[in-house]
């Protein structure tokens, strides 16, 4: 009885032992773990401290250039813009052999509005010129409004000084002008040459100038004075030869 006493003495000594170093153990615990939470907390504050400075950095990089391309947007679209109404596209050609060559459309076609402008100039001065000349006689070789003109005298006197060749004096040197374009009938503009064999001599012996509507101005022959003439009269029809072209933008002065 004494044996199972002192046991029981025993065990409850342990029981109070452990009792008592339970409360030290846990606050251990409890503050190793404090430790862990305010070292993870401290890492994740510092994590959002570095990752709010690079955003700032970021919207203060991004505000810049917005500021920047804010103040340098007019003068770039202002240049696009040039751009743009001078040089629209390309059309490049290219053929074996031969290098690559690229011509701007729009660029073409401004400048041949303005080679088309040029030759309507020197038509509507051609034109001037004839048409105060109408109700003058024929005169044979004459290329005077003193003295009167024959049919190529009366052409020579109208481009004289609006080409940069030299005009022939006969019809029929006119028809064969290298720097003469053929046209065909149904083509025919202002200021075009028109011939005609009258008296079955060479290729041509008779020019005129075409005026449109179908008419052209001419010196017919003697004892005729410069009148305008339809085309579509038989005589002219039946002997009507072909017609040239000396004004384009090339032979123009």
């Amino acid at each position: 009885m004494a044996r199972i006493t002192k046991i029981s003495i025993t065990l409850c000594a342990l029981l109070f032992t452990t009792l008592a170093f339970m409360p030290a153990a846990n606050a251990s615990e409890q503050a190793r773990h404090s430790a862990v939470q305010k070292s993870h907390l401290a890492k994740t504050t510092e994590r959002k401290k570095k990752t709010t400075s690079k955003n700032e950095k970021k919207k203060t990089t991004t505000h810049k250039k917005q500021l920047t391309a804010s103040k340098t947007t007019p003068k770039s679209s202002r240049k696009v813009s040039r751009t743009a109404s001078t040089l629209v596209t390309q059309k490049c050609t290219a053929r074996k052999g031969y290098k690559k060559s690229c011509v701007n459309v729009s660029k073409t076609a401004k400048l041949s509005e303005v080679h088309k402008v040029r030759v309507q100039k020197a038509q509507k001065t051609a034109m001037n010129k004839l048409m105060g000349q109408i109700g003058k006689p024929y005169h044979w070789g004459g290329t005077s409004p003193r003295t009167g003109f024959d049919c190529s005298g009366l052409v020579y006197y109208a481009y004289k000084d609006l080409v940069k060749f030299r005009i022939p004096r006969t019809a029929n040197e006119m028809y064969h002008l290298r720097d003469a374009a053929s046209v065909e009938r149904g083509a025919l503009e202002s200021g075009d040459l028109v011939f005609f064999r009258t008296q079955g001599r060479g290729t041509a012996d008779h020019v005129g100038v075409y005026v449109g509507n179908g008419k052209f101005i001419q010196s017919p022959r003697s004892g005729q004075d410069i009148q305008i003439t339809s085309l579509s009269e038989d005589y002219w029809v039946r002997h009507y030869v072909g017609a040239r072209r000396v004004m384009t933008p090339k032979t123009i002065r």
